[in-house]
């Protein structure tokens, strides 16, 4: 039975180093904290996605006010992807646009949520922690789907999602009649607090506010162009 990383051998160019990916992987991960280290009065959020066109990536960061959530203002970064897509390595590819886009907003968020997985990811090293060590960021991931894991029993709206006997992130409900969204420490945040902040974000829809703005910049200008 071929693992994960022979299955990616077989759709990988053939300049790519697994090998190299994950000691990369594995070196980052061990630099993710996951204590708060955030101002003691949080006064603006951060929100980034990616959307591509083609072979351009379009990373687009967004400044919130906080808990007003008003935009503050927004930045696009486009690239041309050389990188593959390629299960389990995203950041790989998506990592320098929302990097360069939150860089192009002239000031770092308070805390920066990222639309894709944090720890919950098999390598403990999803976008959010990878965007949040290489910025030394306070991060958090909000993705749509599971990557890895269990969902134990839910409690007060959430439920641990358990990896190989280690809490790894959440399952929060935070629409009536949606299913959850799964969320994980990025870096320099608890999940206790990044609970707590996603919900602080939640205006009547499933993700919270950061992201979904992020998202909707984002589709809008992979239709339109820059």
């Amino acid at each position: 039975m071929r693992t994960l990383d022979d299955r990616i051998r077989r759709i990988a160019p053939p300049w790519f180093s697994i090998e190299r990916a994950r000691r990369s992987q594995r070196i980052l991960a061990s630099l993710v904290k996951e204590v708060d280290e955030l101002p003691e009065r949080i006064r603006t959020v951060g929100g980034a996605d990616i959307a591509y066109k083609g072979d351009i990536a379009y990373g687009v960061a967004v400044l919130l006010d906080f808990p007003s959530l008003v935009v503050k203002k927004y930045a696009v970064s486009s690239i041309k992807v050389k990188f593959p897509y390629i299960p389990t390595l995203l950041a790989f590819r998506e990592a320098g646009p929302i990097i360069d886009a939150v860089k192009k907003l002239g000031q770092f968020p308070d805390i920066l949520f990222v639309d894709g997985q944090g720890r919950a990811h098999p390598y403990r090293l999803g976008l959010a922690c990878h965007v949040g060590v290489v910025l030394d960021i306070p991060t958090i991931g909000i993705a749509k789907k599971k990557l890895c894991g269990k969902i134990g029993p839910f409690k007060n709206g959430w439920a641990p999602i358990i990896d190989n006997g280690e809490v790894v992130g959440a399952a929060l409900i935070t629409k009536e009649g949606c299913n959850p969204i799964y969320v994980s420490v990025g870096h320099k945040v608890s999940l206790e607090t990044a609970i707590k902040l996603t919900l602080k974000c939640i205006r009547g829809h499933k993700l919270p506010e950061p992201v979904r703005l992020a998202h909707n910049i984002a589709t809008r200008i992979r239709r339109s162009g820059l």
